[in-house]
């Protein structure tokens, strides 16, 4: 049910292999598994259980008997936010081998996953923690006859369905919330980079959690994510990834009307404006854009610049990506820039490449293969000048490091440009002028807006999309309210 492993950093660990319930690492009911491959070589770091509905419905019968269970429903707010706490720590501990891990199977920098990822979790899970005996009803006047008064209550069962660009993060954002407000929980893993939250599963268990409180599968979304989007006794699903699989999430679950909340695609613009201080714009506008190989649902991947200072940017963005934007292996220090996860992903990235030469887009910067000693899943940070809105690469999310680069003459034009899309994730803008700024940020279409910044969330504001980028809200205080449901007691005063 485990091996050990070591990563090229030298750094050794027991994988836990299996299926996360109830406390316990147990095979899947037909011992099927599911390879997970590294990035970067194209070799296999090991095999992993893969769920059938069977073991999807134990996972759940798990979470909810925990859910009526003393152990967990009896626990004060305070209680369960001491456990949440005792996690954060054991995630602390272990912040290099769980940043061993994302970055072998994930392929993203392993600086980033100990500096940025590993934290994260650690931050949320203290930040939900706080929270958890801070969640309150309230009393509410209507007059001495009645005692009015609302309670929130857990759901129940939340199914969560987590995607590969960021294991780590994302497990902690769904995990923070639910058992903040006295959920349980069945975690279902990316099926491309299950390592690393399979290794905080045997945290959980250390920290103190009941059995079933936490349940954390892998498996195929067509066979494990459907079976427990569609289970009778889940109460909640919780989604990040495409827009695509989201529709067809909300189609399944609307069998049993189940409580939603979805994270999903984006095509987020960056304004530049022609007072804009050029040499932030240009270091944002490359963070924004291409870190984490390009591969986050809100990158500013449509920069929209004014045409009297397009040259200028242009020049300063490229020198920007040719100085940072280091490709390598992920484990080195001076690396930037990893391997895209899969080579799936890695084909789609070239296939929208090859769609934007077609379609007469230019190449600035780019738009190849970059293989590492002859292997890997690279992509060169790519830069399109001369595209037009009509354009795939313009309109589709690639999820990739690929950019467009499209000028404006107007603020009306650029707003045009800006909300012409499907998706309403998260904008940027650059300007000096904060009247402007106020003014435009009002006016895009999206549910989060940067100025003079680019993807620099925080996890104590709220996260998530407007269109077709997402339903309801994650982190911040904003997150607790799709896992709760307010109950109205009326209690007649005059009986």
């Amino acid at each position: 049910m485990e091996v050990e492993l070591t990563a090229p950093n030298g750094k050794k660990w027991t994988q836990p292999l299996g299926l996360f319930i109830n406390n316990e690492f147990v095979k899947s009911t037909n011992e099927q598994r599911l390879a997970s491959i590294n990035p970067t070589t194209e070799e296999e770091i090991c095999s992993v259980y893969a769920a059938t509905a069977e073991d999807v419905d134990a996972a759940v019968s798990a979470a909810r008997k925990a859910f009526k269970h003393e152990s967990w429903k009896s626990l004060s707010g305070t209680e369960r936010g001491d456990l949440m706490r005792k996690l954060a720590d054991l995630v602390a501990q272990n912040a290099e081998t769980l940043a061993t891990i994302e970055c072998l199977d994930n392929g993203k920098p392993y600086q980033t996953a100990l500096t940025e990822n590993v934290p994260e979790v650690v931050n949320v899970l203290r930040y939900y923690a706080g929270y958890a005996d801070k969640n309150f009803g309230q009393v509410i006047d209507v007059g001495p006859a009645k005692f009015a008064y609302t309670v929130k209550e857990p759901l129940g069962v939340c199914g969560q369905i987590i995607p590969w660009n960021y294991p780590l993060d994302m497990a902690a954002w769904k995990l923070g919330p639910a058992l903040c407000c006295g959920n349980t929980v069945v975690l279902k893993l990316a099926e491309q980079t299950p390592l690393s939250v399979l290794y905080v599963a045997k945290l959980i268990k250390e920290a103190g959690f009941p059995p079933g409180v936490i349940n954390v599968i892998n498996g195929h979304g067509r066979e494990a994510g459907s079976a427990l989007v569609q289970h009778p006794q889940v109460d909640k699903i919780a989604f990040t990834g495409s827009t695509a699989t989201g529709k067809e999430i909300m189609k399944m679950a609307s069998l049993t009307m189940k409580n939603i909340t979805l994270e999903t695609g984006g095509k987020s613009p960056l304004i530049v404006f022609e007072d804009a201080d050029l040499e932030l714009a240009a270091t944002w506008s490359h963070i924004g854009i291409m870190s984490n190989q390009g591969q986050i649902c809100t990158a500013t991947s449509r920069l929209l610049v004014h045409e009297k200072i397009f040259d200028e940017f242009v020049e300063k963005f490229k020198a920007k990506i040719q100085e940072v934007s280091v490709l390598g292996d992920p484990f080195e220090e001076s690396t930037f820039h990893g391997p895209q996860v899969t080579k799936a992903q890695y084909e789609r990235v070239l296939g929208y490449i090859k769609a934007g030469k077609e379609e007469g887009a230019t190449v600035m910067l780019g738009g190849e293969p970059a293989p590492q000693n002859g292997k890997g899943f690279f992509v060169a940070p790519t830069v399109f000048t001369n595209v037009k809105p009509t354009m795939k690469i313009f309109k589709e999310e690639i999820f990739g490091p690929c950019v467009t680069i499209t000028s404006f003459k107007s603020e009306e034009e650029a707003l045009t440009l800006a909300n012409d899309s499907m998706y309403g994730l998260g904008a940027a803008l650059f300007t000096k002028d904060l009247t402007r700024a106020h003014r435009v940020a009002r006016e895009i279409e999206a549910g989060m807006v940067w100025v003079n910044s680019s993807n620099d969330s925080d996890f104590r504001i709220p996260f998530g999309g407007v269109k077709q980028s997402g339903i309801g809200r994650e982190l911040g205080e904003a997150g607790l309210a799709p896992y709760c449901n307010v109950k109205s007691i009326h209690v007649n005063m005059t009986a």
